[in-house]
């Protein structure tokens, strides 16, 4: 077997994590009705996180200290602007990334968590707006690192929330039916796609919510302590 010089075994390892994320994750997703009917939605809620952080966790803590791993493909961070343009765009992901968060009650299984059938907000500009912010995320870091333990993390990632968009529109229309059509519709999976052929228009006051200041806190909490998490995380031996 012709060995690939620049295929440490960080790569496979990360594949794997990857794989067995996706699995567990859309798994339980598509189980989501079943599992309701069995134990409640406030419990079934309560197993999928407890499934789905250890796993996130293992994945971010492992990324973290391998991310340069594997071949340099190329050096950009001596570019003037290139590290104001790489937070700029994760600023821009986490904005898509986290509409969840409109939720929090509902995550946490305070409240009845629900699936919610939305046409406004972020989700005019993209119907899977996590699908979105993953993508940019991955750009961003991508070109920041410039490796291919980055690279392939990347396309991992990619890849699962592409599938997450058929996926997450499978389940919508077996729940919603000719409602999801509607929605369908009259949104798109390309940002701005519905607003730029006319199926859609962009309210920028539906952008006025509590939960966008939360995001934003977020995010500048995480550029913070950015350097703290790094430090933190390299203390795992993995």
């Amino acid at each position: 077997m012709t060995e690939i010089p620049w295929m440490t075994f960080s790569h496979i390892i990360m594949l794997g994590l990857l794989l067995g994320f996706a699995i567990a994750h859309s798994g339980l997703a598509a189980l989501r009705p079943w599992g309701e009917s069995k134990i409640g939605a406030r419990l079934y809620r309560v197993l999928f996180a407890l499934v789905s952080i250890p796993l996130a966790t293992v994945l971010i803590i492992y990324f973290f200290n391998h991310r340069y791993d594997g071949l340099q493909l190329w050096q950009v961070q001596g570019i003037t602007g290139i590290k104001t343009s790489v937070w700029i765009l994760s600023f821009i992901s986490f904005l898509f990334l986290y509409p969840a968060t409109f939720n929090l009650l509902e995550i946490a299984a305070i409240q009845k968590p629900q699936v919610h059938l939305y046409e406004t907000g972020i989700i005019r500009i993209s119907r899977h707006p996590q699908m979105v912010g993953q993508v940019i995320w991955c750009i961003a870091h991508t070109l920041w690192i410039g490796t291919t333990f980055t690279l392939v993390t990347s396309l991992g990632l990619i890849a699962h929330h592409l599938f997450a968009v058929w996926h997450g529109d499978r389940r919508m229309q077996a729940r919603y039916g000719e409602a999801f059509t509607v929605v369908k519709q009259r949104t798109s999976v390309i940002p701005f796609l519905a607003i730029f052929d006319g199926r859609q228009t962009l309210k920028w006051q539906e952008f006025l919510r509590p939960a966008y200041v939360g995001v934003i806190g977020f995010t500048l909490l995480f550029w913070w302590g950015h350097p703290w998490l790094l430090q933190v995380t390299s203390r795992v031996q993995w």
